[in-house]
């Protein structure tokens, strides 16, 4: 299997407080492996506040809503042994 990589990493956003942001991540191939989002170094699940999605087969998405000042920090995307961060 090839090793997918990051081709598009994070980009750091500013969002003012009960607004929705997503961040966007592209990788290599389709159908990647081991993904996980973290906010904060706390692992993200997929549920009401956090939106995790694929568009495309290879653009990854994570739309956080209603933002609050807690959610202020790093954003991490990881693919296998890759990361990037916003």
């Amino acid at each position: 299997e090839p090793d997918v990589t990051i081709v598009s990493g994070l980009k750091d956003m500013v969002v003012s407080e009960g607004d929705d942001v997503t961040f966007r991540c592209q990788v290599s191939h389709e159908n990647a492996k081991d993904i996980e989002w973290k906010l904060q170094d706390v692992a993200l699940q997929n549920n009401e506040m956090n939106e995790i999605s694929v568009e495309k087969g290879r653009i990854h998405t994570l739309t956080l809503r209603k933002v609050t000042e807690q959610d202020i920090g790093t954003v991490t995307f990881r693919v296998g042994p890759h990361t990037s961060t916003a």
